[in-house]
């Protein structure tokens, strides 16, 4: 990610700004938005300090308070999504990971095509192995939306294996849903070696409880 579309765009406002000064109407507060993007695969986005260092030049010229929404940079790759395969099935065209967390849990990649990198928790275990395989990662919702990501490579994926969707952090668990009646993911706190629970996996009975 470049920082020349947002320098532009704040460049135009800052300049319609000191017009609308000119006619006696001032502008208290002005949100420059986000503008700091995470890395989900190959991407290179700009560092805050090359964001500041390019837009604090054009700020300082008016007098309005700025609003910064830095969300997505400070908690997108914070967070992870953990699943399990449940099932492992192969076709002459392609091969499924089911697992169990799905389009509710994630809906990103069926949303709008996000990816998210899938990384087995555990790939030591298979340090010896050469089978390498494609596979769509999928969930167990009847929805042929319902993938996590699509033509992944995994050596030695077996039924039971636990994966790590990465870049969970924003977007995550508060776009998630009972869709399909599914109960919602526990949330965990990991800080160093220690784990904590922080919000617990919602049970069937949560979804009925506001019914009369």
């Amino acid at each position: 990610m470049e920082d020349e579309p947002f320098v532009r765009a704040i460049e135009r406002i800052v300049d319609f700004i000191k017009d609308l000064e000119t006619h006696d109407v001032g502008v208290r507060w002005l949100n420059i938005g986000g503008g700091l993007g995470i890395i989900y695969s190959k991407e290179k986005p700009q560092t805050a300090k090359e964001y500041a260092t390019s837009v604090l030049p054009i700020l300082k010229n008016i007098k309005a308070n700025i609003i910064l929404e830095p969300g997505r940079f400070i908690v997108g790759n914070a967070g992870a999504l953990i699943t399990r395969v449940q099932y492992i099935k192969e076709t002459p065209s392609k091969n499924f990971a089911i697992v169990d967390a799905g389009m509710n849990d994630l809906i990103r990649p069926s949303l709008y095509g996000a990816y998210h990198e899938i990384l087995p928790v555990r790939s030591h275990s298979y340090s010896d192995s050469k089978d390498i395989r494609v596979f769509d990662v999928v969930g167990p919702i009847c929805e042929s939306g319902d993938f996590l990501g699509k033509n992944r490579k995994f050596i030695g994926l077996k039924s039971g294996d636990l994966l790590s969707v990465m870049g969970a952090g924003a977007y995550g668990f508060s776009m998630s849903s009972n869709y399909n009646s599914r109960p919602r993911a526990s949330e965990v706190m990991v800080e160093g070696s220690k784990a904590k629970l922080i919000r617990r996996r919602e049970t069937y009975e949560d979804l009925i409880r506001t019914e009369i």
